[in-house]
């Protein structure tokens, strides 16, 4: 993709909640609510650089230091409790230009987190951290909140939580979701304005063709 490019999906993206995201595409990769924002930002977006490791941090170090900006270093610590990273390596990931840190398992210095302008995931905290002996091995992909998140994969996340996309799926899936989330800023405006939210679905056609076994789809008549 070239440079251009990239940039205009990164602005689409940055005007995409999650949210629209999940509903252009129920299947879509969810990582698992236990794993949740640990200081304060609008939106992550990003590819993954996949890293693998269990109550050593070597690998993180190592994942931090070939990472590129953009990127979202993404640690499978296996749910550990043991912090695989703290402010130091939130700050040089900010310095960096990388675009957040996820973490499958603890991190530490939340309070310093709350001050440090980068998006933090983790699905624990602990003062503890790893051990610093255990070299990386090559993780193209890696198990990250029940999912499987592989290098280059965009990451997606707001203060609901994370989704995951493959890059030959980006464009067609934003574009499900930019017309989604049009239909619903719609119907809020309408709400605001004094209509009713049941005005503007199927409802009733839905109801009725759900009780006779029908398929059928809930959607807004805007």
């Amino acid at each position: 993709m070239s440079t251009t490019n990239r940039q205009k999906l990164l602005d689409r993206l940055s005007r995409i909640d999650p949210a629209a995201l999940c509903d252009a595409d129920k299947s879509a990769r969810v990582l698992d609510s236990g794993i949740g924002p640990v200081n304060q930002f609008r939106q992550m977006i990003g590819r993954a650089r996949p890293v693998r490791c269990r109550d050593d941090f070597l690998a993180v170090l190592q994942g931090l230091r070939d990472a590129q900006p953009e990127e979202v270093l993404v640690v499978d610590a296996g749910g550990g409790r043991l912090a695989m990273a703290g402010e130091l390596f939130a700050s040089e990931a900010r310095r960096k230009g990388l675009a957040g840190i996820v973490i499958d398992g603890a991190c530490r210095d939340t309070s310093k987190l709350l001050t440090i302008t980068l998006p933090v995931y983790a699905r624990s905290v602990s003062p503890m951290a790893g051990r610093v002996e255990r070299l990386a091995e090559p993780a193209e992909s890696v198990l990250c909140g029940g999912v499987t998140v592989n290098t280059g994969d965009w990451l997606v996340g707001d203060r609901d939580g994370i989704v995951v996309i493959g890059e030959d799926r980006i464009e067609a899936l934003l574009d499900r979701a930019e017309t989604i989330q049009a239909a619903e800023a719609v119907v809020l405006e309408r709400i605001e304005r004094g209509e009713s939210l049941f005005d503007m679905l199927n409802l009733d056609e839905h109801l009725d063709s759900r009780r006779r076994g029908q398929p059928s789809a809930l959607r807004f008549k805007v």
